[in-house]
Formats: C-alpha cells, structure tokens, sequence
C-alpha cells in the first residue's frame, strides 16, 4: 500500500515555496462558486487569500456536499497541492485532496460580498477588519510601527513607558478627558513628552509608544479621540538634529514599507511610485513665509494663528515630498517650546506636513531647559504649578538643550495607504460618536 504524504501546514502568503507539493492551510471561507462538480473556494488566513480548487473525484461526494454547504466565513483546514497559476488570486491555487469543517458560520454573516456604508460596517468593524483592505491596511499599519522601532534603536534610542494616567496638560486644558483618582483628578495621557523629557536624563536618547487622548469635538477626516503616538526624545539634541533625525525616521519607514508591504498596498489601491521619492532632505518652509504663500493665493488669514486643514493641505500641496513648517508663533504653540533667540515671537518649533492633504504628520520642537523662563511659561498658561513641580526639577538639575517630536501613527498609516479617512487606520476608532465596538 503506498503511503500518503504527510501535508506541511503552511501559511497563504508562503504557498509560493511549496510548488507542487501537499500543504495544510487553517483559515476561513471568504466567498465560493460552483462549476457543477467543481468548487472554487476563497480562503483567507490572515495573510493573503487562495483559491481551493474541490472537486468530487478528489474529495468525494459527502465532503463536496458539505464544501457547497458552506457559509462566509466558517473555519477550514483545507489540504491540497500547490499549482501555480497567474489567473488565481496570489498566483497559486491549492488542488484540495481533503478538508476539515471546523466551524459552520451562521448563515446571516452581515458584511456580505456588497457596498455597505460607512456607519454599518463601523457598527460591524469587529467583522469589517476581515475584508482583504481594511486586512491590508493594518499589515502596513503593524510595519510602520516596526520599522519605526527598528530605525529608533540603530540609532541608540531606548524605548521606555510612559504613563497613561496623569496628573495635568500636555497641550492643553481644554482637550483633556478627566477622570477621579481615588478622590483627585486625573486624566488620560495627551502625550508622553514630559516623562521622556525626565527619562532623557537617565538614558540619554529614548522614546515612548502608546495610545494618547484628545478630547477634541471634531468631526474632520484627520481627528481621533484616540490615536497612537511615536515620541522620540534626545537631550543635546538641537532643533536642527531633530528635523535631520525626523526626514531620515520618515524616509526610512516609507521605503520600509515599500519593500516589505507591495502586496498590501496593492490591496489598498495605493501606487508605490507615488512614496519612491521618499527621500531627505524635504522642502523647508517658515510660517513667515507660509503665510506670505496663503495670503498671495486668497487665503484670509491672520498671523499668529495656527493653520487649518485647507491651509496645510494648500503648503504642501506646492511638494511631492513631506514639508517642513519651522518657527511657529509662540502664541500658538505649547508652553514648554524654546523660542528663537533672536526672534522671541517665534519659537524653534516644526510640523511636517504630508503631500496629499493627510496633513500634519508630526509636530516637534526643542524644549525651553532654562529654569526662570519654563516657570513664566507655565504661569502665562495659567497652568497648576503643584502639577509640574517635578518637571520644574528636570530643570533645577543637570538641564541641557534637548528636542523632540510626536509621530501620529494613524495619520503617517491613512497617508501611506492614500485612505479617505483616518477611521480605518485604526483596528478600532475612537470618535467623538463612537465608542462601540
């Protein structure tokens, strides 16, 4: 008797490396059609989709009666050969010999093969996530954070946390979402930056990554209540090295993604050509003379205020590459940002503004380490002294000159991904109507 040959279990994206030969796939049904007694099954396994082709001859009237019987999205373990063939999906496809139900999904699966809109399949995002894009979009998601980390520590920084809860403001009292602590209050983390700015001290170079709140009553394409958030902190480090550090980490993600994620963008109808020319250094520009630019175009706007979505999406519009915006007006930016030392008005601040109207992907600055004018900044925002008295300490002890900035990673992911809104650059967001689920 011959011995049957034992399937290597496999995963969709690897078939390639088994051509010709018995593998094993665990997945699920993404959709099927029937051919009389041929059937083509499409099965997902997290990363990619496969054509199983089933036929009675190979795997007998009962289990082809069971396989036509299937409904979207129950789980499989489907054995078969790998044949290469351009006109399938992923440009394989699996000659099944056997297969095992593990699970019959119930018949009134709600994403079904059709348009849905945008509120529903929010509704339904716990089963939204499975679709071959919104899939796609957090592989490329999961590779900007990753090459983010590798980029950081080749460059000697130190990942570190930061604390979620916290006793006061980063960028504002008014976007805060407060909660009581045990009979004080308390609220969830804007930003990491003045913990990084204490842990720079003991480790020189870190960074902190993790979800951050902004209670912002804002309804645009470009807002989350919450987000995650890259903040990279050096001391010694001048405003000059920061925007070096950021064009070389945002160039290497993108060029990261590229070789990494093809597939995936593909899958999200994004054109690699479109991020080749990635590269340092990005065009520079000072709100001086961004203004100057608005103003000369019909934009009504007054100095000193900060730009809107129409304005950061007409400056960078000018580029193909991501823009720098340098030396903000210190009215309009955060108390702890170092002015310029010949232009007090003016603070050594950046945002860098993506092409396409995704808008500010990262805001940075280098921070005031003199002792007398933090204190007058913190006082001028009207902010509690008692609740920065420790980051008062950071400069009353070895204070040096030191920079940093936040990278959002849903708007760095809905730019890579060329996506209509930030909302599926998230696994599950966060908006100022939705909670659930």
């Amino acid at each position: 008797m011959t011995e049957r040959p034992t399937a290597t279990t496999t995963t969709i994206s690897a078939v390639k490396n088994f051509e010709g030969k018995l593998v094993r796939i665990r997945g699920w049904l993404y959709n099927k059609r029937s051919s009389g007694k041929i059937l083509f099954l499409i099965v997902r396994d997290g990363t990619g989709i496969i054509q199983c082709v089933a036929s009675k001859g190979d795997v007998g009237e009962e289990m082809f009666k069971n396989l036509d019987g299937l409904t979207q999205e129950s789980s499989l373990i489907v054995e078969g050969t790998v044949h290469k063939d351009n006109r399938a999906p992923g440009g394989y496809e699996l000659q099944v010999t056997s297969c095992e139900i593990v699970s019959q999904a119930w018949p009134d699966y709600p994403i079904a093969l059709k348009e849905h809109g945008p509120e529903f399949l929010l509704d339904h995002r716990h089963l939204w996530i499975r679709t071959p894009k919104q899939r796609a979009i957090l592989t490329v998601r999961a590779e900007v954070m990753r090459s983010a980390r590798e980029f950081l520590d080749s460059e000697g920084f130190v990942e570190v946390s930061a604390p979620v809860l916290t006793p006061s403001a980063c960028e504002g009292t008014s976007t805060l979402f407060a909660t009581e602590y045990f009979g004080e209050m308390a609220y969830l983390s804007q930003s990491g930056q003045l913990y990084n700015e204490a842990t720079i001290m003991a480790l020189g170079k870190v960074y902190c990554f993790g979800p951050t709140f902004r209670a912002e009553k804002s309804k645009t394409r470009r807002h989350l209540t919450e987000f995650w958030m890259l903040e990279p902190e050096a001391a010694f480090m001048t405003f000059e090295e920061l925007l070096d550090l950021e064009e070389r980490m945002v160039s290497f993600i993108v060029h990261r993604v590229l070789d990494r994620c093809s597939k995936e963008l593909a899958d999200v109808g994004r054109n690699p050509k479109d991020l080749e020319d990635i590269a340092p250094p990005f065009p520079r520009m000072t709100y001086d003379d961004a203004v100057k630019l608005l103003h000369e175009n019909g934009f009504e706007f007054e100095w000193g205020d900060d730009f809107g979505a129409p304005h950061e999406t007409f400056l960078a519009s000018q580029h193909h590459r991501p823009l720098f915006v340098t030396h903000y007006p210190t009215k309009a930016k955060a108390f702890y940002m170092e002015p310029h030392p010949e232009r007090p008005e003016v603070v050594l601040a950046a945002d860098l503004l993506a092409p396409e109207g995704y808008g500010e992907i990262i805001g940075g600055s280098q921070r005031i380490h003199d002792y007398d004018l933090l204190l007058q900044r913190i006082r001028e925002h009207n902010l509690p002294m008692e609740a920065y008295d420790w980051y008062l300490d950071l400069r009353k002890f070895g204070t040096v000159p030191h920079s940093g900035f936040g990278l959002g990673i849903e708007r760095f992911v809905a730019w890579i991904c060329h996506l209509d809104h930030l909302r599926e650059a998230s696994p599950f967001p966060r908006m100022i109507n939705r909670i659930r689920p």
